[in-house]
Order: structure tokens, then C-alpha cells, then sequence
């Protein structure tokens, strides 16, 4: 088994924008490898499967390196990026499994590694809010050159000076992923290694992300309507929110008490009708949904909005399936580098509760 590859900075900090968000669901940091987060590598892909509350301490405290967010228990998250021209410069598998690599790893560990690679390379990793200056794609001219086009950005102009390894490795005689950061002049030599437990590749069916019913709304967002700061205020106000779809291109976040009731409204979002057949699309386009979702859920799910740069993202999807499940599809920028995909548990209400 082997698994080596090259990154440079823009893809540290692309990895790094991604993972944050995802760590905040798990937590974890306290040295325990199964802290809920198993990643899957082949020649093609590489895939992140994260269960939320999976690395909180059994007496229901989190470790002091990075707890997971509140409420976050039961949300399931996969995110898949591209690996061949895409997240690495370029990289090298093998495995009797026909080259597929799966290991469980601490995601905050991961994270923190990460955010120590950035500083040391004068990257911007220094908190969970790392940026970068625009849309990263690797494209195959890209590869050759290996510095793509942040050459003529300043914050990155040595970037072809500098190299990050990342591979599996033994230490101390334990499986670990190992980041090792060396400059061209010697001047830098900076090594990580984050202990990891290898699966058998057929455990990853155990680790796939939830099967779903076809939805019966799928409204997506652009970018400059984001629903974290809304939600963030109503979670103070009800443990509980009503989400109201509709295929017009509408939703509604409402919550209510004995003291107040308070209705968020969002038009003009854009329906996305999958292929099917004439009748069944006008069905869909007239499809209205209520949902019920814990609001700490619901927060836990967006943390994403304010730990990724704006430029890191392309757009996001909210499907609806009836007291079934909310999921929240993350496209990334570029679009066919890859995406984030959060299930969000909800809880069922009969049809006079929809009518109300």
C-alpha cells in the first residue's frame, strides 16, 4: 500500500477551506483516530465521510482542540474533490484493492496540520477563515508548470519554491498522514504526521453517504443570499424551524412561541427540476414542502458560509424530502472540482400541523 502526493500552497489552502467546516461537525483533537471522519483515495477521487458529534467525549464535554458544534448529532456529511488535476499536483496510489486507499482519521487533528503548513508557508491558515485570492482549478497546463495562476500573486510568488508532501508513512511503528513542507534552499523543513487507522477498502460501503428519496423541492442559492445569519437569530428564539419550500422559486424560515412569531421570507431562488418526463415536471413544478428542523442542526450544516472564502464556492442547493431529511448541497468553485453534502435529520409533523 502506498499513497504519496505533491501540493502546492493554493492546494493546502483549498484542502484547509474544505475541511474546517466539516471538523466543526465532528470535533475531536483529543488524540482518538475513529473521531467520525473516514477518507476514501483512488487514482480519481478523493472522498470525506464525517458523522457529526462522532468525536464529542462520552460524558457529552468536547476536547479542547476542536468540539463539535452544538446539536450537530446525526448529521451525516460527504464531500468528494477530484484528485487527478484537481486537489494535487500530482500523486501516486497503489493497493491490492485495486488501488483504493481507506483510513479513519481525527479531522481537527488534520485541520490544525493544515493551518501550521499555511503559516509556514506565509499562507493565510492562521484561523478557519483561511482565503485565497480566487478560484482554484488545476488544470493539465497548470500541472506542468506546477504554480499555476497565482504566479503573478504576490502573497503566493515563491510558491514554486515551495512544496508540500502529503503521504501515508509509518511513525513510531503506527500508520499515520504524513505532511512533510520543504523549501527548494533548505531554508524550510517543517514535518507532520496524523495517526490513522487503515480500513479494509470494502468498509467504505459502511461509511457511503445516506440513501434519500427523490426531493420534492430543490431551491438553489447564489452566493450573496446566504441563510446562516438568519438562522443564527432565530435559533435564540425557538429550538425548532419550519422551512417552507416551493418550486415557484420560494422559501419561508418561520418559528414560533408563546411570546412571538417570526416568518423569513426568500423569493426568486432558482427550482432545479431533475430530467423527467413532461407530466412528472409539471408535477414537480407546482411541489410545496414543510420541513421541521432543529435549529442547531440547521446552524451546524452552515457553518461552511463564514469558514470558506467567498471564492471557494460556486453555489448551494437546499433539497427538501418530506419528513425524511434537509440536505444541503455545497457546489464548489470550480464547479466540477467538487462539492460538500450535508443530511440533516428532521422531525416528522402530520398534515395538520403543514396546514397550520
Amino acid at each position: 500500500m502506498r499513497f504519496k502526493s505533491k501540493l502546492a500552497t493554493e492546494h493546502v489552502q483549498l484542502l484547509h477551506n474544505v475541511i474546517v467546516p466539516i471538523s466543526r461537525l465532528t470535533g475531536g483533537g483529543g488524540g482518538s483516530i475513529g473521531s467520525g471522519t473516514t477518507i476514501y483515495l483512488d487514482p480519481e477521487n478523493l472522498r470525506i465521510s464525517s458523522r457529526g458529534g462522532a468525536g464529542s467525549r462520552v460524558d457529552g464535554g468536547t476536547s479542547q482542540l476542536g468540539g463539535a458544534e452544538q446539536g450537530a448529532e446525526g448529521i451525516a456529511c460527504f464531500a468528494e474533490l477530484i484528485a487527478m488535476n484537481g486537489i494535487f499536483l500530482e500523486h501516486k496510489i497503489e493497493s491490492i484493492a485495486n488501488n483504493v486507499i481507506v483510513f479513519d482519521v481525527d479531522l481537527v487533528q488534520l485541520r490544525t496540520a493544515l493551518a501550521a503548513t499555511l503559516q509556514s508557508l506565509g499562507g493565510s491558515g492562521g484561523g478557519d477563515s483561511g482565503t485565497r485570492s480566487g478560484p482554484l482549478h488545476n488544470s493539465r497546463e497548470d500541472a506542468r508548470n506546477s504554480s499555476f495562476s497565482s504566479r503573478n500573486n504576490t502573497s503566493y510568488s515563491s510558491s514554486s519554491s515551495l512544496l508540500v508532501v502529503m503521504k501515508l508513512a509509518k511513525r513510531g511503528g503506527l500508520p499515520c498522514l504524513c505532511l512533510d513542507t520543504s523549501c527548494a534552499n533548505g531554508s524550510l523543513d517543517v514535518h507532520h504526521a496524523i495517526p490513522v487507522r487503515i480500513l479494509r477498502a470494502e468498509e467504505w460501503q459502511h461509511h457511503l453517504p445516506p440513501l434519500v428519496n427523490t426531493p420534492d423541492v430543490q431551491l438553489e442559492f447564489q452566493l450573496d443570499r446566504p441563510l446562516k445569519a438568519v438562522i443564527e437569530r432565530l435559533k435564540c428564539i425557538s429550538p425548532h424551524i419550519y422551512v417552507d419550500g416551493s418550486m415557484a422559486g420560494e422559501l419561508v424560515l418561520r418559528v414560533e412561541n408563546d411570546a412571538v412569531s417570526i416568518r423569513t421570507f426568500y423569493d426568486k431562488l432558482i427550482p432545479r427540476i431533475d430530467d423527467q418526463s413532461e407530466q412528472m415536471q409539471q408535477s414537480q413544478e407546482t411541489s410545496r414542502c414543510t420541513l421541521k428542523v432543529d435549529s442547531k442542526k440547521l446552524l451546524a450544516s452552515l457553518q461552511w458560509q463564514s469558514a470558506m472564502s467567498r471564492g471557494s464556492v460556486s453555489s448551494y442547493i437546499v433539497c427538501m424530502i418530506e419528513n425524511e431529511m434537509m440536505v444541503v448541497h455545497v457546489v464548489l468553485n470550480p464547479e466540477d472540482l467538487g462539492f460538500i453534502t450535508y443530511y440533516i435529520p428532521v422531525h416528522y409533523i402530520s398534515h395538520e400541523d403543514m396546514m397550520d
